[in-house]
């Protein structure tokens, strides 16, 4: 099965860009007018982060997102079989040589972003760097094995690329560091954790309570990594922009969760530059303050359920 959906997909991804947005249209009007796709919690998180939205703008923006979200899928699997030269064309990431500066001189690097624009193609952010360079794609497994090794495929488009299990991150960057091996890893973060991995609530896009990771933030303190804050746009369909944002280079020098305050506020001013290209189908707000401290203590350092508590 897992060689039959790759092929079918390997083989869609040879249409040309123009005829995938084609299709990319066709599938909003399915998705949108139709099957009606989590369309009340879009609005619903679009609303709560815009309250100052008109219910007109509100509207224009909601459209223009799923127009994006259906793009997305489709350039996604583009990325199977588009050539270097045509990624090169259509994909610029800017100031990666101050990234290149940090492993010149003996520093590691961690690269932290958000589900903004297209974040399939920032498996691509090695395209400016030398291919002895190691970069570590961090990514939540999913529960269906054949899509899973679907979006592996499509991650590693570059051959310095390599998909990793958020579970083993520490696993690889030690081994990559024990063979003198410099890497960047990039650290998507801005899901909503599980209860008992929830250590820290921000304020978030008019929300003022948003429980975030900050298992990254250890990490790259453990490393100590330059950090990265990677922010994309789009300048047109089917064009993106990755800019390397430094955030430090010497993390333990910061206060706790420092490096994550910094880089979700970096994100909202992201995304209120332009809303519709956020990841807004995910049900980033279900887990609230109140329930989590009517249900759960924090022990140790450790998140467990008030009857377990010792």
């Amino acid at each position: 099965m897992t060689k039959i959906v790759y092929a079918l997909f390997y083989a869609l991804s040879l249409l040309p860009m123009r005829v995938l947005y084609v299709l990319a249209d066709v599938g909003f009007v399915l998705v949108y007018h139709l099957v009606r796709y989590r369309r009340k919690l879009v609005r619903r998180n679009l609303s709560t982060a815009f309250p100052e939205m008109g219910e007109a703008d509100l509207r224009r923006t909601e459209r223009k997102f799923y127009h994006w979200f259906c793009d997305y899928f489709l350039e996604a699997v583009k990325l199977l079989s588009i050539s270097d030269s045509e990624l090169r064309r259509r994909f610029t990431v800017v100031n990666s040589e101050e990234v290149e500066q940090c492993f010149s001189e003996g520093q590691d690097a961690a690269a932290i972003l958000g589900h903004y624009c297209n974040w399939e193609w920032l498996s691509c952010v090695g395209i400016n760097l030398p291919p002895e360079r190691q970069l570590g794609l961090i990514y939540h497994p999913l529960r269906n094995k054949v899509f899973d090794n679907l979006f592996r495929q499509i991650r590693s488009h570059e051959p310095n690329g390599r998909p990793i299990p958020k579970n083993e991150t520490l696993r690889y960057v030690v081994d990559w560091r024990r063979k003198g091996v410099r890497n960047m890893c990039g650290y998507i973060s801005d899901q909503g954790p599980k209860w008992t991995n929830i250590h820290l609530w921000l304020p978030f896009l008019n929300h003022r309570d948003t429980p975030v990771f900050t298992g990254g933030e250890r990490i790259m303190r453990k490393m100590n990594n330059a950090v990265f804050y990677v922010e994309m746009s789009r300048p047109r369909r089917g064009y993106y922009t990755a800019t390397y944002r430094l955030i430090t280079r010497t993390p333990a020098d910061m206060p706790p969760d420092e490096i994550t305050r910094r880089f979700f506020k970096m994100l909202e001013d992201t995304i209120r530059r332009e809303p519709a290209y956020y990841l807004w189908t995910h049900n980033r707000w279900k887990r609230t303050r109140e329930e989590f401290e009517r249900r759960f203590d924090v022990v140790n350092g450790k998140v467990v359920p008030k009857q377990d508590k010792q």
